[in-house]
């Protein structure tokens, strides 16, 4: 177990998320899909998160919102960073 719980680990087609506590232990599959083509393999797990819990919360769904307090997870988008060209 990782000194945080969270490892990211790279596997053939994508990554690995392992997410572990003495009380839950699982494994989130990041594959590379239609909405993760944009970003770098390395960061594609990310990409891959940052938007689904972007869309899960647009869908202001009270069953989503409910289970996210449930288990203290809140999610609010950020802008991105500013790109050096201009």
């Amino acid at each position: 177990m990782s000194e945080f719980g969270l490892n990211v680990k790279t596997d053939s087609g994508g990554k690995r998320v392992e997410l572990e506590c003495e009380h839950q232990n699982g494994l989130l599959y990041v594959v590379p899909a239609e909405s993760s083509w944009v970003c770098t393999e390395e960061l594609m797990h990310a990409h891959a998160m940052a938007g689904f819990f972007r869309q899960l919360m647009e869908l202001e769904d009270s069953r989503v919102e409910e289970l996210m307090q449930r288990w203290g997870l809140y999610y609010r988008p950020r802008p991105l960073a500013e790109s050096g060209a201009e």
